[in-house]
């Protein structure tokens, strides 16, 4: 009959296809329960991983942000100090002629010159000061003061009897600062104690 009918399963193929529809249906039944649980394991699995790189993403995102902050803060303060001390070669070299006016004040004076002269060489003096002190210079005076050589250099010690040691007796030359940053050191005379003491 087999011969007769070619569509009719043989013996075997039909053991075969009862196996088949049998673990079908005890997979269906669920005595295959192993496979489900390994595979439970594995989506509980994902969504751990799944936040682990969330975490890793927001906390890359957030050291980028810190970063740029950074560089921006740092840039900014980068310009501001570009900006303070941009002048300060320009100004350095204006000292010399703020120097050459107290000269010509003081020898004017001294000399009994014409007064117009000696009002016309103080008031370009306090013009030129003026405007150095607008842009942030400041002398540096330490007469009186004791000797400090962050801020002045000392081109001599000379005996005071009546000044303290370490004292600044007399200013050779002014000192000044930009923007709180020595510009120029001041030239002094410090005294020193008695030789006899």
């Amino acid at each position: 009959m087999a011969e007769d009918n070619p569509k009719q399963p043989s013996e075997a193929e039909e053991a075969d296809i009862t196996a088949a529809v049998a673990a079908a249906m005890a997979a269906a039944t669920g005595e295959g329960e192993e496979p489900i649980e390994a595979s439970t394991e594995s989506a509980d699995a994902a969504p751990q991983d799944l936040e682990a790189e969330l975490a890793a993403a927001q906390d890359a995102a957030l050291r980028a942000q810190a970063d740029a902050m950074n560089v921006q803060r740092r840039s900014e303060q980068e310009i501001d100090k570009a900006r303070k001390f941009a002048l300060e070669r320009f100004c350095g070299d204006l000292l010399g002629v703020v120097d050459n006016l107290e000269r010509a004040m003081e020898s004017s004076s001294d000399a009994g010159g014409d007064a117009a002269l000696i009002e016309g060489i103080e008031l370009t003096h306090k013009g030129f000061m003026d405007v150095l002190t607008k842009y942030g210079v400041v002398p540096v005076d330490p007469m009186g003061e004791p000797y400090d050589p962050e801020t002045a250099q000392a081109m001599s010690m000379v005996e005071q009897p009546d000044a303290e040691p370490n004292t600044v007796v007399a200013v050779m030359q002014k000192g000044y600062t930009l923007n709180g940053r020595l510009l120029r050191p001041a030239m002094v005379m410090v005294s020193k104690a008695a030789s006899g003491q």
